[in-house]
């Protein structure tokens, strides 16, 4: 290969390279379906744990007991094996039963980390994990600002595991079935823009109630899912430091980035390798046919 030839093939790389981000940025601009979101009402939750048991039956994952009441004795955080858990606290207005699962954030980290969009953002909202293009970075561990996505560190076939937001019953015209399986309507499923404003009413309506925040309406850019509450939500086990800018902002520049480092330097690399070789045969073959030239 020639050294022109070498340099011609980076440039186009370097400007597929900027079409792809370019591409990135159009789809992102594209006008999506409307988010659906889950609004968790703290008030009603009585602690039943239905969720759970849900959960893991349209999950294929273990069930848990929901009768034993040990469980709140300690604050539990999801796993592989489970991906919403229902803690208790004791506030400043007696105990509260609290339901935790993945945020499906607008924006989320998780899935803008992802260098092979295994963590996908659907259209409509859910944040799946798709296995056939993982590659086990984990990168979506890490990024997470809810600390939710578990890696099986003890299987031999390894998968990232978090709440889907029942995306294939969705799909099929369903509810998530934590929604479904709840006695009490502590939540309520429908889009986004409708769980907000019903929120904001109960606010409105019900003052000495709840306190005014709705968690998740602008948290790292707003979430999936919604929260009240009758205390402030550090004391039911929320983050107070998050900041109101979507995660993947904070660092869009360096993402926008990445793709092009990792496409334009390894060629550069493994380019400037071949030249090297190339130079090294034409000395060697130099040096067989003209033993006795010096130069």
């Amino acid at each position: 290969m020639e050294r022109r030839d070498f340099l011609k093939n980076l440039c186009i790389a370097g400007a597929s390279a900027v079409g792809v981000a370019a591409a990135g940025e159009a789809e992102a601009a594209h006008e999506k379906k409307e988010f659906v979101s889950v609004l968790v009402d703290t008030t009603r939750c009585i602690g039943c744990r239905n969720c759970e048991v849900a959960c893991a039956t349209e999950n294929g994952l273990p069930i848990p007991d929901n009768k034993d009441k040990t469980v709140f004795d300690a604050i539990r955080e999801m796993t592989p094996d489970q991906w919403t858990v229902v803690n208790r606290f004791d506030t400043d207005n007696g105990e509260i039963f609290v339901k935790k699962q993945c945020m499906h954030c607008n924006q989320a980290a998780c899935s803008t980390a992802c260098l092979t969009q295994a963590m996908y953002k659907t259209e409509n909202g859910p944040v799946i994990w798709r296995a056939n293009k993982c590659m086990g970075c984990r990168f979506c561990m890490v990024s997470c600002p809810f600390v939710v996505p578990k890696f099986e560190y003890h299987s031999a076939n390894p998968k990232i595991q978090k709440c889907i937001l029942c995306y294939e019953r969705l799909e099929d015209g369903g509810i998530p079935a934590c929604v479904e399986s709840c006695p009490v309507d502590a939540l309520q499923f429908g889009t986004r823009r409708d769980m907000v404003r019903i929120a904001r009413n109960r606010v409105a309506d019900f003052p000495e109630r709840y306190i005014d925040h709705v968690y998740g309406e602008n948290e790292v850019g707003g979430t999936g899912w919604l929260y009240l509450s009758e205390v402030p939500f550090d004391q039911i086990g929320f983050r107070d430091d998050l900041s109101h800018e979507p995660v993947p902002a904070l660092t869009q520049e360096f993402l926008y980035a990445v793709p092009v480092v990792f496409l334009l330097w390894p060629a550069f690399l493994n380019g400037m390798r071949y030249m090297k070789t190339e130079d090294e045969e034409e000395t060697q073959i130099a040096e067989i046919y003209n033993p006795g030239d010096e130069s």
